[in-house]
């Protein structure tokens, strides 16, 4: 990581298990992109994903976080019936450096967008074929 990239600040010891003192470590072994996510940024990151605008956005999300991050997220819905936004699972990939709450507040942020726009949740059921005409 070079010095002009400003890196995630250390969460309080004990607070997390994350792992960001190993990757620090051995950089050479390691995907440091997840370490660019500060607080500032991941504040930015989850008021975006709490405005989406449609299925497109969302996934375009999906691949730009992936790129600049390494995160990779899946949003599908859940195995049993979706009542709710809580039926749409999201999974994000275990990934060193990545903050616990970090792993909380992108799944919460994506559900709060889902909520907002309810019309993107129909369409990805729909493109899972769960709202199929029969």
């Amino acid at each position: 990581m070079t010095a002009s990239v400003p890196i995630r600040q250390p969460c309080p010891p004990a607070a997390c298990i994350c792992g960001r003192e190993q990757l620090l470590e051995d950089p050479s072994k390691a995907d440091l992109r997840i370490l660019r996510l500060t607080r500032q940024e991941e504040n930015r990151l989850l008021a975006r994903l709490e405005n989406i605008e449609n299925l497109a956005d969302l996934e375009r999300m999906q691949q730009r976080i992936y790129e600049q991050l390494g995160i990779r997220l899946r949003i599908a819905p859940g195995i049993n019936e979706v009542r709710s936004m809580r039926g749409i699972r999201i999974d994000m990939s275990e990934l060193p450096g990545l903050c616990r709450k970090t792993r909380q507040s992108i799944p919460a942020a994506i559900r709060r967008g889902l909520e907002k726009r309810p019309e993107i949740a129909f369409s990805l059921l729909n493109a899972h074929d769960l709202l199929r005409d029969a």
